[in-house]
């Protein structure tokens, strides 16, 4: 055991390397909002639409904006506990009806939302946004 420590710093240290974390970009991400504008606002005067509003969405529990009528997957979420992370975030907007699907171990579960963000960067640069009007969320 004590051999294998430094060869796991070694090989972590060249995937990162490898790997480097992408680079957030609020302002790129406010432009890929505009794909999400459809159904969620987000701002002062943002209300629940077709989605609920995202202010303050890190840090908060799933399913639990006032007045927003959300489906049965994403209240049963709430009530197991889901809290919205940056990385659980990024892994809704990849694909909400499997990342539901998983997180309740229910192969039947739905998704109201059916947009999928496919590309990574704008994955990880709308949640950069989006985070700006989380001012309370903890650090990830």
């Amino acid at each position: 055991m004590k051999r294998a420590l430094p060869w796991t710093i070694v090989v972590l240290s060249v995937l990162a390397t490898a790997f480097p974390a992408l680079a957030q970009d609020v302002t790129a991400g406010e432009t890929v909002f505009k794909k999400c504008k459809a159904c969620h606002k987000v701002g002062d005067d943002a209300k629940n639409g077709v989605g609920p509003h995202l202010n303050n969405v890190v840090g908060r529990a799933a399913g639990s904006v006032d007045g927003y009528k959300y489906g049965k997957g994403m209240k049963q979420a709430g009530a197991n506990g889901l809290i919205w992370t940056d990385e659980l975030i990024i892994d809704y907007i990849t694909d909400p009806k499997t990342f539901l699907r998983t997180y309740l171990d229910d192969p039947k579960a739905k998704a109201k939302m059916t947009f999928k963000l496919k590309k990574e960067q704008q994955r990880i640069d709308v949640l950069a946004y989006v985070r700006t009007f989380s001012p309370d969320a903890p650090a990830d």
